[in-house]
C-alpha cells in the first residue's frame, strides 16, 4: 500500500490493517528481529484520529528505527542494557515531532545491529534480519528492521540511520528506496550516536513517488528549471551481474565519467573505507567508553572486538585518517564546481547469505559508502533489479539535502515506472 491508500482508510481500519500486516506479513521468525515495539490497537487508532487534518503525511504510518526516542518507551539500540546506563527520555525526539506535525502516524519501533555498529542484519540478541522474500539472506544494515517491514509492506515508510551505508545497503539488498540526510541535523542530533560526525537520520520507503512526498514533507524538496549534470561512476570490486544492471540503470541519469574525472576520483577515494573506520571507530569508543568495560558481558563478541580496536587506535593513526579524510573532502569540493551529483554503487553484491557475512565483504561495502559519509553528503538510493530476483541499487550523491537533482531523479522515475530499473 502507498501513503495515498493508508491515507484513505479510517483510524481504525488503519490500526487493524498494521497490526494485520505484522502477523501476517512476517514470519513468525522473523517477527522479532524486526519489531522491537508495537502500540497496541486502541493506541495505534488514536494516532491515526489525532493526525492534523490537511498535513501531507496524516495518516502515514511509520516505523522507528530505535535509536530514536519516544517518550514512554525504552531505546535500546539493538543491545540488552543501554537503559540501565542512559536515562529514559522525557519527550520525543526531534525527528518524531516533525513526523507527528507532517501527519505521520507513530506504528512502533525495529530493531538493528547492536548500536547500529555494522552493515548486515546480523544481531545476536534478538536475531539476524532477513530480506523478506528470500529466507537466509540478510537484510543489510544497521537499519536493519526498518528497511525489512517496508520490502515486507507491513509500512509504507520507516526511519533508519546512515553513518558509514546503513540506509544504503539495506535499500539495495531489500530493493527499496533510500534517503540519507546530513550529520549535524536536529533530527539525528538527539539520537543515540555510534559516531555524530558521521551519523544521517533518513528513511525508507518503496516507491518513488512515496520517497518523494516525504522529501517534500520533511526535507523541502528544491526544483531547478534546468537538467542538473552529473557523472556515473563504476568503482572495481562488483560483482559481475551488479556491474552491468548498474551500468544499465546508472544511464538513465547520467554518462560515465570522463578520464580525468574518473582518475581524479577514484584517487580521492582511494582508502576512504580506511580513514572512515579509524575516525568513526574514535568517535564510538568516546560513546561507549563510560561503561565499556564495565558491561563487557553484555555486549557481542563482535561488539567487543571492535571496542577493542576502537580503544587501540593511536593519535598518528587518527591524525593520518584525518588528513586522508580531508583530502577526500578536498576531492568532492572541486567536482561539485563543475558537477551537480555523482552516481556510484550502493553495494557490490546482491542480499549476502549468512555464511557470506565476512569482514572482507563489510570492506567491499564500505568501499563504495564511505566516500560519502567522509564528506557528509546527503545520498539517495534506488533499487537495481538483478536476473536472480534479488536487488543491488545505486547511490546518487548530491552536495546539499535539497538539492534539485533529488526531486529531478525521482520525477524521472515516476514518469516511466515505479520500481527502478
Amino acid at each position: 500500500m502507498t501513503f495515498s491508500e493508508w491515507q484513505a482508510l479510517s483510524p481504525a481500519a488503519a490500526a487493524r490493517e498494521v497490526r494485520r500486516r505484522v502477523e501476517t506479513l512476517l514470519p513468525p521468525k522473523q517477527r522479532r528481529p524486526v519489531i522491537a515495539a508495537l502500540p497496541d490497537e486502541d493506541a495505534l487508532a488514536a494516532g491515526f484520529a489525532a493526525a492534523p487534518p490537511g498535513s501531507p503525511l496524516r495518516g502515514v504510518p511509520y516505523l522507528l528505527k530505535d535509536l530514536f526516542d519516544v517518550a514512554g518507551l525504552p531505546t535500546f539500540a539493538g543491545s540488552t542494557f543501554l537503559p540501565e546506563v542512559r536515562p529514559a527520555a522525557a519527550r520525543d525526539g526531534a525527528i518524531v515531532r516533525a513526523l507527528r506535525e507532517a501527519g505521520a502516524v507513530f506504528a512502533g519501533k525495529t530493531h538493528l545491529f547492536e548500536f547500529a555498529w555494522g552493515l548486515t542484519g546480523e544481531n545476536p540478541h534478538y536475531g539476524d534480519c532477513e530480506r523478506p522474500g528470500f529466507p537466509g539472506r540478510t537484510s543489510g544494515g544497521s537499519s536493519s528492521g526498518s528497511a525489512a517491514a517496508v520490502a515486507a509492506g507491513i509500512v509504507p515508510l520507516a526511519i533508519g540511520t546512515d553513518t558509514g551505508g546503513s540506509i544504503r545497503a539495506p535499500a539495495a539488498f531489500c530493493g527499496l528506496y533510500g534517503f540519507r540526510g546530513v550529520p549535524r541535523h536536529p533530527w539525528i542530533a538527539d539520537a543515540f550516536p555510534l559516531a555524530s560526525s558521521f551519523d544521517t537520520a533518513g528513511w525508507f520507503t518503496q516507491t518513488a513517488s512515496d520517497l518523494r512526498a516525504a522529501l517534500t514533507a520533511l526535507g523541502g524538496l528544491e526544483r531547478s528549471g534546468r537538467t542538473p549534470r552529473g557523472c556515473v561512476l563504476e568503482l572495481p570490486g562488483l560483482d559481475p551481474e551488479v556491474a552491468e544492471a548498474f551500468r544499465i540503470a546508472a544511464a538513465r541519469l547520467a554518462s560515465p565519467a570522463d578520464t580525468a574525472t574518473r582518475e581524479a576520483l577514484l584517487a580521492g577515494f582511494s582508502g576512504a573505507a580506511a580513514h572512515y573506520g579509524v575516525l568513526a571507530s574514535s568517535e564510538s569508543w568516546k560513546v561507549h567508553s563510560a561503561w565499556a568495560d564495565r558491561w563487557r558481558d553484555r555486549y557481542s563478541s563482535a561488539l567487543r572486538e571492535r571496542l577493542d580496536r576502537a580503544r587501540a587506535i593511536t593519535p598518528a593513526a587518527f591524525a593520518a585518517a584525518a588528513q586522508g579524510a580531508a583530502a577526500l573532502r578536498s576531492c568532492w569540493a572541486d567536482y561539485f564546481q563543475a558537477y551537480d551529483f555523482l552516481v556510484l554503487p550502493a553495494t557490490p553484491c546482491a542480499a549476502l547469505a549468512k555464511a557470506e557475512l565476512t569482514p572482507a565483504n563489510r570492506i567491499r561495502m564500505l568501499d563504495l559508502t564511505a566516500p560519502a559519509s567522509l564528506a557528509g553528503a546527503p545520498v539517495l538510493t534506488m533499487p537495481v533489479p538483478l536476473p536472480s530476483g534479488l536487488t543491488a541499487g545505486l547511490q546518487i550523491i548530491a552536495n546539499h539535502s535539497q538539492s534539485p537533482v533529488f526531486d529531478w531523479a525521482l520525477q524521472d522515475i515516476e514518469a516511466n515506472d515505479q520500481r527502478f530499473g
